[in-house]
């Protein structure tokens, strides 16, 4: 048997493992023999070469060496060393490269690192690592200092004594005080310490703040005072204010190696700058990232590789880059999908952080939750924040997503703890609720188990809006279920759209007669979205009538001419059809007019009533004349396809009445019109003023709360008495137990006095003041604190959880059949960033590459 002309990659394995054992071993053998002189002014070339192999380091430490593989191709990998300086990360993606060959991104030639060896976590604000600082990490360090971490609570000991900030500064005999710059206090060791004599002592001190830090909190008055007058801390001092000037003046030894670290570290900071703006734009307008393959310059890589090689073509930077990629110059390119995931992260960390920073602002605040399963069969919930910004001029009312939660138990406790445990981990109060809106299923709205009643059981004031679009739904459906004919009426819809849509013949049939609007089919669920189909039927009856007609003359399937032609001869030839077309798209007009209002993120409890109220109204008068017009409406669109404005007379049985039966006299001699006002259109329209009054009940319990607040015309009117008892009311309705959200007798004195100061245009004119106006005049006012108050907590009341909904359209579009098994963490990041796109504009590129750095520091391995 022939020998293998080369070892195999089982033997090059273990040769590195054993060289790995030998190396650890050896480490720090000669320790023992030799004693290092750290020097603070003058840096060793050999170290300074070493620190800077790589074109950037950084304080923080993470990463493993790669293997390079000289007969592979050209492989990105993402799981290699990362180097970074002055807080630039650099990840190593180990790229093997052959001439003429495809560079790829791939994993299948890493090495992983042995987690048995010893590693250091370099971050250099860390006390207990800054024993073995390189000088260039000390550079770092002097230049970024003084460095101190506020809203700390400090540690007690035994005797209750704990560090106090006081102790950073010097008080003079003359009353002046100075910062003591140099004391680091540190948290992980609850220890303090001198700056400069922990990092440029010389030789072995007996200070304890030079070297282990000291905790004792009695004496530590005695030993600042002592240790700085002593002349090894002044000489310490002397070495760190030197170095920090020679580094501010660019005056160093290696001045020359530390203008070539700064050059290539901002060519690193540009390709950074571009590739995070190519993640943000692939994310905010929900485009797919990566495709089949990761090789550069290959078809299906994906957007955002293709991206990156048209900015090359352009771009000197991002050329370079390339460059540098193929020529073998680096190993480093931030181009795989691990670099993506992670960018996607933190720029969605940094929008939600900014988001959350608004609704602590706010302090009070709604929750608007609603789930719905996705494409890999997940219950997935979504929570949206509303809260009320008062700082920006005008002030604004908005509702924020903040992320999608996978729940597996959807019953309400299970919601609501998952409710619970997503508010503290976003530090967000519970007890600072004052509104909560969701659908209308049971185990969202249960009066005894639902999401609604727990969360009232921790916090009464979280008010309870069911969500008023859903709401006017249901209504819809209710009407649709009424009778008999309602029900014929959409089946008939459906079939029309049914018999042309089955097939693609039979649509270009139909294609042959209408120009304008499409048939469309109706939606189980959105019973407001049937104003479509009625309206294509509606406006266009005989335009389809001829196409029915045609369509069961030139069919071959039997079924399908026997459907178009009882169509025609049938419904479409029936007067009664054409008034329910005409009849029910006014309804359905109205109906969605007004759902559309409400959908509004910022939409006002004062508003939906306004239009909830107008919505009954104009039901109460079409009951009355809504019938006749409707009759002439339909003659016209009957004339258009020849059949006669007349009712269907049905014969009326003829039977025996027995001796004791009250004849219905009046029912028996109705007429065919008659007839059809009784069974249809007075049912279909005292259905929706029932469920209109009855569904909507809980938003007019909040108008006996709130209702004085509504608008200028309510407020300017009322007298002291009813007033302060509107005051006192709103008082008991925003207190739980001892907690009390405002004061009733100040909101009464400050309401007096604003009912003086509104102008008369508030509430005189032909539209009074919304309570959202009112509220700007009391800010402008500044001296209503109590009106403010209570007007911020009526604004946060949710009305409709319509952003709910709009969050699940991005849902469906991020995790789609082709991409059923993206991460949760990845789902939420470009979910962030789509849906709240807003708060990308303001997004900090050194922030986010220094977080990068700080996160993809290079780990070094003791050698």
């Amino acid at each position: 048997m022939l020998r293998r002309p080369q070892p195999s990659g089982a033997q090059n394995r273990k040769r590195k493992q054993k060289e790995l054992e030998s190396n650890k071993a050896q480490f720090g053998s000669l320790e023992q023999f030799v004693v290092r002189q750290k020097k603070n002014n003058n840096n060793n070339g050999e170290e300074n070469i070493e620190s800077n192999e790589n074109p950037i380091n950084n304080e923080n430490s993470k990463s493993d060496d790669a293997n390079v593989n000289e007969n592979d191709d050209v492989d990105v990998n993402e799981n290699d060393d990362v180097d970074v300086n002055e807080s630039l990360p650099k990840v190593n993606d180990d790229i093997d490269v052959n001439e003429n060959e495809d560079v790829n991104v791939d994993e299948d030639h890493v090495e992983k690192i042995d987690e048995s060896l010893p590693k250091v976590n370099y971050n250099i604000f860390d006390v207990r690592v800054w024993d073995g600082l390189r000088s260039n990490m000390k550079d770092e360090l002097v230049t970024k200092w003084p460095f101190r971490e506020t809203n700390i609570d400090y540690p007690k000991d035994k005797a209750g004594r704990h560090f106090s900030s006081e102790f950073y500064v010097r008080k003079l005999r003359n009353g002046d005080s100075i910062d003591r710059k140099w004391l680091v206090y540190s948290k992980e060791l609850d220890k303090v310490f001198c700056f400069c004599c922990k990092l440029f002592k010389t030789a072995i001190s007996k200070s304890q703040l030079s070297n282990v830090g000291t905790n004792d909190w009695k004496h530590l008055s005695v030993a600042l005072k002592k240790h700085e007058n002593s002349s090894e801390h002044m000489v310490n001092f002397r070495t760190w204010s030197e170095l920090r000037i020679r580094l501010s003046t660019n005056q160093t030894i290696d001045k020359d190696l530390q203008e070539l670290i700064k050059r290539d570290t901002e060519h690193w900071k540009e390709v950074l700058i571009r590739i995070i703006a190519v993640v943000k734009c692939l994310a905010e307008y929900d485009v797919p990232f990566r495709g089949t393959n990761e090789k550069l310059y290959t078809k299906s890589n994906g957007n955002f590789l293709g991206i990156i090689q048209m900015i090359a073509e352009f771009d000197p930077i991002m050329k370079e880059h390339f460059r540098r990629i193929l020529d073998k110059e680096t190993h480093y390119h931030y181009l795989s999908h691990k670099i993506q995931n992670e960018l996607i992260e933190m720029l969605a960390a940094d929008v939600k952080n900014a988001i959350i920073k608004k609704i602590k602002e706010a302090k009070y605040y709604s929750v608007i939750l609603d789930c719905t399963p996705d494409v890999s069969r997940q219950e997935q919930m979504t929570l949206i924040i509303r809260c009320v910004d008062v700082s920006c001029t005008p002030i604004k009312v908005e509702e924020f997503f903040l992320e999608f939660l996978v729940v597996e138990d959807t019953t309400g406790l299970g919601l609501f703890n998952v409710l619970q445990d997503v508010l503290k981990s976003l530090d967000l109060d519970i007890k600072y609720v004052r509104g909560q809106g969701y659908d209308n299923g049971s185990n969202m709205k249960g009066k005894h188990q639902g999401v609604q009643k727990r969360l009232l059981d921790i916090n009464p004031r979280a008010f309870y809006m069911p969500c008023g679009c859903h709401c006017l739904n249901l209504v819809l459906c209710d009407m649709a279920n009424s009778c008999q004919k309602a029900k014929t009426f959409f089946g008939t819809c459906q079939a029309i759209y049914t018999v042309f849509s089955s097939s693609t013949k039979r649509w270009s049939v139909l294609l042959e007669y209408i120009d304008e609007l499409t048939l469309k089919s109706l939606c189980a669920t959105r019973w407001e979205s049937h104003i479509e189909s009625v309206k294509a039927i509606k406006t266009q009856v005989s335009k389809i009538k001829k196409a029915l007609l045609k369509l069961s003359k030139v069919s071959d399937d039997g079924l399908v001419c026997r459907t178009a032609e009882s169509l025609v001869n049938g419904e479409l030839s029936s007067f009664e059809f054409v008034l329910s077309l005409v009849i029910w798209y006014d309804i359905l007009y109205k109906i969605n007019l007004v759902s559309k209002k409400l959908q509004s993120s910022d939409m006002l409890l004062d508003v939906a009533l306004k239009n909830l109220e107008g919505l009954v109204s104009y039901f109460e008068k079409y009951r009355e004349t809504g019938l006749d017009d409707a009759i002439s409406e339909a003659k016209l669109i009957a004339e258009t396809i020849d059949i006669e404005p007349e009712f269907t007379i049905k014969r009326v049985p003829c039977r025996k009445k027995q001796f004791d039966e009250i004849p219905n006299t009046e029912r028996e001699q109705q007429s065919a019109k008659d007839q059809f006002r009784t069974d249809y259109f007075l049912i279909l329209v005292d259905m929706a003023l029932t469920q209109l009054n009855s569904r909507f009940e809980q938003m007019k319990n909040f108008e006996s709360i709130f209702g004085f607040m509504f608008d200028a015309s309510k407020l300017a009117y009322l007298d002291d008495d009813n007033l302060k008892e509107c005051c006192l009311n709103l008082e008991s309705a925003l207190t739980s137990g001892e907690d009390c959200d405002i004061d009733g007798n100040d909101l009464f004195m400050e309401l007096q006095i604003l009912q003086v100061m509104l102008p008369n245009g508030a509430y005189n004119g032909e539209r009074p003041w919304s309570s959202i106006e009112i509220m700007e005049f009391t800010k402008k006012m500044d001296m209503f604190p109590n009106i403010l108050l209570a007007y911020k907590i009526l604004l946060t009341i949710p009305v409709t959880v319509a952003s709910a909904e709009r969050s699940f359209s991005k849902l469906k579009i991020l995790k789609s059949y082709l991409r059923s098994t993206m991460s949760q963490e990845r789902l939420n990041g470009l979910a962030i960033l789509s849906i709240e796109s807003s708060f990308l504009a303001n997004v900090d590129y050194d922030k986010i590459i220094d977080e990068f750095a700080s996160r993809n520091a290079r780990r070094h391995r003791f050698r």
